[in-house]
């Protein structure tokens, strides 16, 4: 890894909880509470507005705006769009989580809408979800990823197709911004018996994004110190279940620091033409 980008990355924490950033979120029903309880624990301000009469300003004044498809209907993608345009007037990064796209033509669609009319600053989904975005042929069940293979080559090729940063998560996170690669081996697998717990990350990234203007460190400053959190959170409940584990993720966001981050990251940064 680069020995100056590395430096970096434990100290993006430390700036979300000093300003302390206000997340504007649109996000879904099956996920707003625990949303909203992660980035409290992490040290940012969560705000869940939804309806299209405030969404603009709403937006406008948050640090970050993170539009979420779980749970779609017509009001909410029109109440994306507004807001979505709003922060890119006002220059407030959007994030953008595309659950499920690929699963049925109109979730599909609706993603493409969104993306079509709002500047979108990074896009955070799984890599059958990307791919789908990006048109590059996966197989999506439900809102899961079922079929997907060379992830980093997706990565690739769907940041250039949409030209926007993309996230890839899985059992390792991927990271394509502008020619580089960060690859991500934090987490746990538990991670993927809480319902979520996915949807928590990409407004954990919202917050570190806002705070730091360089999208590649950023992303992987957020991805280290959540996987970092899951590792910790783990290492509490390994004898209970996903439930204990849950309440731990919360715990673990509010007590994980710079050491813990600087001793348990585990990072690789690589040029694209690389690959």
């Amino acid at each position: 890894m680069n020995e100056r980008f590395e430096k970096k990355i434990p100290y993006v924490l430390a700036k979300v909880r000093e300003q302390v950033p206000l997340i504007h979120n649109i996000t879904n029903v099956v996920v707003t509470n625990f949303t909203a309880n992660g980035l409290l624990a992490l040290g940012a301000s969560p705000v869940m507005a939804y309806a299209k009469e405030e969404v603009a300003d709403m937006a406008t004044v948050a640090d970050a705006l993170v539009l979420n498809i779980g749970t779609l209907t017509a009001e909410n993608v029109e109440s994306m769009i507004i807001a979505g345009k709003a922060a890119n007037k006002a220059n407030t990064p959007v994030i953008l989580d595309p659950v499920g796209a690929g699963a049925t033509s109109y979730r599909t669609a609706s993603v493409l809408r969104i993306m079509k009319e709002v500047q979108i600053t990074l896009l955070r989904g799984n890599a059958a979800e990307v791919a789908n975005v990006a048109g590059i042929k996966a197989e999506v069940r439900g809102v899961d990823s079922v079929s997907i293979h060379n992830n980093r080559g997706i990565a690739v090729e769907a940041s250039k197709i949409l030209k926007v940063p993309v996230v890839i998560t899985g059992e390792q996170d991927i990271v394509s911004y502008n020619g580089m690669l960060s690859l991500i081996h934090n987490g746990h697998k538990m991670l993927t018996k809480v319902t979520g717990t996915g949807c928590l990350l990409s407004s954990i990234l919202g917050a570190f994004i806002a705070v730091e203007e360089d999208i590649l460190l950023a992303s992987t400053a957020g991805l280290v110190t959540y996987g970092i959190a899951a590792e910790l959170a783990f290492e509490k409940t390994r004898n209970e279940g996903p439930g204990s584990f849950q309440i731990e993720l919360l715990n673990q966001l509010a007590k994980v620091n710079e050491e813990d981050i600087k001793s348990g990251m585990k990072v690789l940064l690589e040029e694209e033409a690389l690959q």
